[in-house]
């Protein structure tokens, strides 16, 4: 893995956005950094115009869940079917696994606030953009969003990932893709955290039924480097699982239950 030109990205209209993005500029200012006017989710190929100079882009938002759970959160971009929240349909975007577990391990680390979960997410929603990216978190109410401990240790991992990521060239670890599971990964996080596997798009079990080859193609080329195995969160493919698995040996790829 080449050492990445990075970018973070958070919106005026998005309270943990701005939140992360203040801590970020008043104590990390060599870090590239924009406040941008749209939702981050609709951010469309600002690869393309704002940030075309970058290898890599880190979306820095909030979280919002009906639950208003503590957390701090991970996760690609990109829709398994219709694209309701930016993006394009049944299209995700380029990531890399293995600055995802990368960050995701530090965000870990980092987190002394012990009421918020760590956790991965699904691939969800917009922007679609060409470069490989990632969406970390603030969830879930406005409360969290604009707590400035909460705001803190998301700047501080991003620098710290962005840092020491020639740490990445000396790990074995191994790129995959997750099928099945809820919209937060349980068995992704212990993955990431106890296993060599990096994870990097995750398609839960509410996107099943639209699975097909071309989206478990779409995933396994928009992830860098490209998996060589696909994991299955066994209970969390429910009635898919005969589903699944045909479609995966009909296209030949490897697959492990988790």
């Amino acid at each position: 893995m080449e050492e990445m030109k990075f970018a973070v990205v958070a919106s005026e209209k998005d309270e943990a956005g701005k939140n992360i993005f203040k801590y970020i500029h008043e104590n990390f200012p060599m870090l590239n950094h924009y406040l941008i006017r749209e939702d981050t989710i609709y951010a469309e190929n600002i690869d393309k115009t704002l940030l075309k100079n970058y290898d890599f882009i880190i979306f820095a938002s909030k979280h919002a869940s009906e639950k208003k759970v503590k957390a701090f959160s991970i996760h690609a971009p990109g829709n398994w079917h219709k694209a309701e929240l930016g993006g394009k349909n049944e299209t995700v975007c380029k990531t890399s696994a293995l600055f995802m577990k990368h960050i995701f391990q530090i965000l870990n680390k980092n987190n002394y606030l012990r009421d918020y979960h760590t956790t991965l997410e699904c691939t969800h929603h917009g922007p679609y953009i060409e470069k490989p990216c990632l969406f970390i978190e603030i969830g879930s109410s406005e409360k969290e969003w604009k707590d400035a401990k909460a705001g803190e240790i998301i700047a501080k991992t991003i620098a710290e990932a962005i840092k020491t990521q020639e740490k990445i060239k000396k790990q074995d670890w191994s790129p995959c893709l997750i099928i099945g599971g809820g919209h937060y990964n349980q068995a992704a996080n212990k993955i990431m955290l106890r296993t060599n596997y990096a994870v990097g798009h995750i398609c839960p079990k509410y996107m099943l039924e639209y699975l097909d080859e071309n989206l478990i193609n779409e995933a396994i080329n928009k992830t860098i480097p490209k998996p060589e195995i696909i994991l299955l969160d066994w209970k969390g493919l429910g009635q898919y699982k005969q589903k699944v698995k045909d479609l995966l040996e009909k296209m030949g790829l490897k697959y492990q239950r988790i």
